[in-house]
């Protein structure tokens, strides 16, 4: 297990330096100045003297060559200095550690709405195959999974928050006040959850009607296991270790589809934070979203690889 750890760290390791050149590249090539975006914001534009901007530019190390700004980015990041927001001159750990947690309340609500939603639904429509509920499930899931978030939380937000006025449609709540968190929570977190719990039972049906196929469960009934412990022991816990790699794949698109659905609900956190970057030009806070959106992936990939030990102990890492 030890030396499977490490070899994935070893791994991601050669990922994440790919991430920060591709990343560092993509933004350079992004029409427009860092500098004169943010002295526009400040000032008039034509009242920016060449020299201030090309002093500023100094300052950010932007007048050296792409090559050499690349290997100081590298340093500090491998000290764990992500560098300066051009915008708001602030570290941009400080920036992406406030905002964070924001993102994390959503992708955790988004997970618990597609397991307790999606899983459920895929055992029901298996255990009921080929019937009138199966066929209903299955073109529910269908459905869900083919429309864009985006457009789910339109809709969320045009029944719910414009015409039933049960939930707001803008902010994160009152830090400190739970369930006022939760209620700001509830569509942003249905917009991304509701797809990947049609996919989620999708997978579920599909794994469990491969299990229900089994011997050992002919075996177990047989020996006169009730059905609910042969389909929630036998069945349901060999079903879900290919749905546990989807659930931990929908947590990564989570975290990543969280840009659209931040800036849709005017929430905080890192993905309207990166979109908002990107508008400003504003290079070292990109770069650093974007490594942390690499490295919550990569986390969330080493968990469920060892969540497969945990759901079949015959399982063993070499």
């Amino acid at each position: 297990m030890i030396q499977y750890v490490g070899r994935r760290l070893a791994a991601a390791s050669v990922q994440l330096a790919v991430v920060l050149a591709i990343t560092f590249i993509l933004v350079r090539l992004t029409p427009g100045d860092p500098v004169t975006a943010y002295l526009s914001r400040v000032q008039s534009e034509t009242s920016i003297p060449p020299e201030q901007i090309a002093q500023i530019r100094k300052d950010l190390g932007l007048d050296q060559p792409a090559p050499v700004q690349f290997v100081y980015y590298v340093g500090r990041v491998l000290r764990g200095n992500l560098g300066v927001s051009y915008s708001q001159s602030e570290p941009v750990l400080t920036i992406i550690g406030s905002q964070l947690p924001f993102t994390l309340h959503l992708a955790l609500a988004t997970i618990v709405i597609e397991v307790l939603v999606g899983i459920p639904l895929g055992v029901f429509a298996a255990t009921r195959r080929g019937s009138f509920a199966d066929y209903i499930a299955t073109t529910m899931a269908t459905i869900g999974y083919s429309v864009p978030r985006f457009w789910i939380g339109m809709i969320l937000i045009l029944v719910f928050a414009v015409g039933l006025r049960m939930f707001p449609v803008i902010g994160v709540g009152t830090p400190g006040n739970p369930a006022q968190i939760l209620h700001h929570l509830v569509l942003p977190a249905l917009a991304l959850g509701l797809a990947g719990a049609a996919y989620t039972a999708r997978m579920t049906r599909s794994a469990v009607l491969e299990v229900l196929g089994e011997d050992y469960l002919r075996t177990a009934r047989a020996k006169g296991l009730p059905e609910r412990r042969v389909l929630l022991h036998h069945t349901v816990r060999n079903a879900l270790i290919p749905v546990t790699s989807v659930v931990g794949i929908s947590l990564g698109r989570a975290l990543g589809g969280s840009a659209i659905i931040e800036t849709l609900f005017a929430r905080a956190g890192i993905g309207s934070l990166l979109v908002d970057a990107i508008t400003q030009r504003d290079y070292t806070v990109v770069q650093g979203t974007i490594l942390v959106f690499a490295l919550g992936v990569f986390l969330v990939n080493l968990a469920v690889d060892l969540g497969y030990a945990w759901l079949n102990p015959r399982i063993r890492f070499t």
